[in-house]
């Protein structure tokens, strides 16, 4: 199946064409801020011929970035009359890395912590992590603070590759949704904080 995936929940805006899991076409655009005026330029530049959903990354993440990319799924979802599939942003870091931990930056210092089997992410301060009962790869922004702090204390972690959400992984975590595989998800951004806004 031909996926439109969109993502703007973190340190970056990224628009891709995939077939199943294979990047056809991607555009990116580094930054934190700016994903209202940076995103839709990147999707009008992907977005060719038909597709059959779109994927778009939920969060925790950035407070603009989330709302702009989920408000701009829906309104092309809308338009083209098909599904809009939400996915974590622990989904889609973990979707290459199963088993692995998801942790990402909050911009207060802490660590956002989404782990398998868990219902939802939770805030976790740096030297509150819990210990992994066996070696656990953690994947993530926030991992190479999380596997150093664990490393100290004798825990069994390792550090993986993933740092950022990458198209094909975010794909995948939305067709394995689709298959059910993953339970069902509902499409709003996913804040497990108050939002830092002022």
């Amino acid at each position: 199946m031909r996926l439109l995936v969109l993502d703007a929940a973190l340190s970056r805006c990224l628009a891709a064409l995939t077939e199943g899991e294979t990047v056809l076409m991607q555009r990116i655009q580094e930054g934190a801020h700016g994903q209202a005026a940076a995103l839709p330029p990147l999707v009008e530049a992907v977005l060719h011929g038909e597709v059959g959903a779109i994927a778009v990354g939920i969060g925790p993440g950035s407070f603009t970035g989330l709302r702009t990319a989920i408000a701009l799924a829906e309104g092309i979802g809308l338009a083209r009359g098909i599904p809009v599939i939400p996915v974590t942003t622990g989904e889609a870091l973990v979707a290459m890395h199963d088993g692995a931990w998801a942790v990402t930056e909050n911009r207060r210092g802490d660590l956002f912590l989404e782990r398998p089997g868990l219902a939802a992410p939770c805030v976790v301060a740096e030297g509150d992590l819990p210990r992994p009962a066996q070696l656990t790869w953690l994947v993530g922004d926030g991992a190479p603070r999380a596997v150093a702090r664990m490393l100290a204390r004798g825990w069994p972690a390792g550090l993986g590759e993933a740092r950022r959400i990458e198209a094909a992984s975010l794909a995948r975590a939305a067709l394995r949704r689709m298959a059910g595989t993953l339970p069902p998800l509902a499409l709003e951004p996913l804040y497990v904080e108050p939002p830092a806004t002022t």
